[in-house]
């Protein structure tokens, strides 16, 4: 007798846990669906860049939605992993490295899904042919995209100077000419100074695009990357300073063809399949450009009276200049929060 209400008050309990946890799981799922929903992604999608979960081979770990940096662009939904916040992902491709089973890849959206992208292949071809983007430009944000990018781009060129052999390369043809000398166009010419091509590099400005413009002591790395004849940065965090002091020894090196000030002008393709890239200074012929602009090059202007005057700056790279002055920032993504911050500090 004692067995019997013993088991029956054990199945009593297991019940009630069992209710309990399917109506969090429930309560959990309602809240993932209602977020998706929200972000619009099951009808529109992202406007960039996003993880692509096959739900034949996630296993419902969470791991992916528990190492995820930005929190919330991934939930469980149905014991699988979806996405609720597409819009928020910028690319740390964690989830991708972290997934057990290789369920997840990272994509970019559909062109017709962002006005402002270009369209570009898998090897980040342009509908141009032998007309590159890389770097953020092409949508991606992070450091890492960009270096790893700028490396990949170079591969597709190379194979493709060998495809064409080596009679067919003339001395005042560069194989390809990289234009923006910041973490993708270093990452591209490093890579073509290894694969042996004939290159130049280009840029207008300092060389680290737009990490030299950063604040002070800004985090600009948080995982580890290859850069190519230099093997794996497996530093964690790396600042602004520490970055640039790195590039500064890449520009020590004899072989490393860097033309500064230069800005391009002018990018047209002939009849004979050769680019003309024109600046100021000089033409030159390519078979191959790539693209590694970044966007910060030349900053928006608002068009309005005063904006010239030596007060108004564009970018803020030492807080401590402002201190006990009045401020007003205008604009409200993520370079403004970030000044506003650091000023407020």
């Amino acid at each position: 007798m004692d067995t019997l209400v013993a088991f029956v008050v054990a199945v009593l309990v297991i019940g009630f846990f069992m209710r309990s946890y399917l109506n969090r799981q429930k309560n959990n799922e309602e809240e993932a669906r209602a977020a998706a929903e929200k972000g619009k992604l099951y009808s529109s999608g992202p406007q960039s860049q996003h993880p692509h979960i096959d739900a034949n081979y996630c296993i419902g770990c969470a791991a992916c939605t528990m190492v995820c940096p930005e929190g919330d662009v991934l939930a469980m939904l149905g014991g699988k992993a979806v996405i609720v916040n597409g819009y928020k992902c910028i690319g740390h491709s964690l989830c991708a490295e972290v997934c057990p089973v290789g369920a997840i890849t990272m994509v970019m959206a559909s062109p017709s899904m962002g006005a402002d992208m270009p369209f570009l292949t898998p090897e980040h071809e342009t509908s141009i042919k032998n007309l590159f983007i890389v770097g953020e430009l092409g949508g991606l944000a992070l450091i890492k995209n960009a270096i790893n990018q700028g490396r990949d781009c170079v591969d597709t060129i190379a194979n493709k100077v060998a495809s064409r052999g080596i009679a067919r390369r003339s001395p005042d043809v560069y194989d390809v000419l990289i234009v923006g000398a910041g973490p993708a166009g270093i990452s591209a010419s490093l890579r073509a100074i290894e694969k042996k091509l004939n290159y130049l590099t280009v840029d207008e400005g300092e060389i680290g695009g737009t990490v030299a413009k950063y604040p002070r002591q800004k985090l600009v790395m948080t995982s580890p990357v290859e850069f190519p004849m230099h093997g794996k940065f497996k530093k964690t965090e790396l600042s602004k300073e520490e970055l640039i002091a790195f590039w500064h020894k890449v520009l020590e090196r004899a072989d490393f063809k860097l033309c500064q000030g230069e800005k391009v002008e002018d990018i047209k393709k002939g009849e004979d399949s050769i680019f003309t890239v024109a600046t100021p200074k000089a033409q030159y012929r390519a078979h191959a450009v790539v693209l590694a602009l970044g966007k910060s090059g030349s900053p928006r202007k608002l068009g309005v009276k005063g904006e010239y005057l030596p007060k108004v700056m564009y970018r803020l790279i030492e807080a401590d200049h402002c201190i006990n002055k009045r401020i007003l920032i205008i604009g409200g993504g993520d370079s403004a929060i970030e000044a506003a911050m650091g000023l407020g500090h």
